[in-house]
């Protein structure tokens, strides 16, 4: 795979960089920078970034079908108005915890916003566990909690025949799997896929292929893995010149540009001098796959 080529696009210097997600129409991919409290946009047209200061952690962002964007905000599912830098609640959860906010999010192939919880950290990755629950807002704006008992809710997505919903809880260091009920939502009979070897480290946000593979960003593990859900097996390992990777998605004109997170919370001076690049984003090109469009918000 010598042809793979991997290109810092911006070197933002986020504190924890997440949540790619590629806008088709504005031949664009956004980002959120949770610590940083910051939604961006990067344009492959301009090669700029420009960037909307929200009041909360912002943890992830996903497109909306009547335009703009939704993201979760604190403990809050929010919207997004782009242009008017506006930002209005749709609604609370964990109401009850109030040191917690919403980590990774992504939409199901039915136009639902699928999302978790977290305790904040007090350090990367080490903070209260089992605070967090997994939540999904649906198209009138109703929402329906699946699960608690979650120490970092994590990456997700959605298998092609739309069979089985992929779920990652980051400190039990597996990629799970359930049965998804694409009319419902529901998801049940989880299990574990794939276990991550030591030197991967701590499984982050992830996405899917047009092969149905998926594609995990190692935290603190410098890499982005290839899987096989069917077989468990590892496929494909990218390493990145930064440690802290933190998730990834598909895009591009073809969605064969991969794009991956990172983050630079939690790194000392010394650190810092030999990754320059961390908390950039970056663009992974000649892999040979091509990636699934993003879902917009129903609601």
């Amino acid at each position: 795979m010598s042809s793979v080529k991997i290109e810092c696009i911006a070197s933002e210097g986020y504190g924890i960089g997440e949540s790619p997600v590629w806008d088709e129409k504005e031949s664009a991919l956004l980002c959120v920078d949770i610590t940083g409290r910051k939604v961006c946009r990067w344009s492959s047209v301009t090669k700029q970034v420009q960037a909307i200061s929200v009041d909360a952690p912002v943890s992830s962002v996903a497109l909306r079908r009547s335009g703009d964007y939704v993201i979760t905000l604190g403990t809050r599912f929010a919207a997004l108005k782009w242009k008017e830098q506006l930002v209005t609640t749709i609604t609370h959860v964990d109401k009850d915890k109030t040191n917690n906010r919403f980590n990774d999010g992504k939409v199901d192939p039915a136009g639902r916003y699928f999302a978790g919880t977290m305790a904040e950290e007090i350090r990367p990755a080490v903070l209260e566990r089992h605070q967090g629950s997994l939540y999904t807002l649906f198209s009138d704006l109703s929402v329906v909690k699946h699960f608690d008992q979650v120490d970092i809710s994590n990456g997700l997505d959605w298998s092609l025949d739309h069979k089985t919903f992929f779920y990652i809880d980051s400190l039990s260091y597996s990629v799970d799997a359930f049965d998804y009920d694409l009319q419902t939502g529901k998801i049940d009979n989880r299990r574990s896929i794939y276990r991550l070897e030591k030197e991967e480290s701590i499984p982050d946000g992830m996405c899917i292929d047009t092969e149905g593979k998926l594609w995990v960003a190692c935290y603190d593990g410098g890499r982005v893995i290839r899987l096989d859900p069917e077989t468990g097996k590892r496929l494909q390992t990218v390493k990145l010149p930064v440690d802290k990777t933190t998730s990834c998605c598909f895009g591009g004109k073809d969605y064969s540009e991969m794009y991956v997170t990172s983050a630079s919370d939690g790194m000392d001076k010394e650190w810092l001098s030999w990754q320059p690049q961390a908390g950039g984003v970056f663009k992974v090109t000649g892999l040979g796959v091509k990636g699934v469009p993003p879902y917009p918000f129903a609601g």
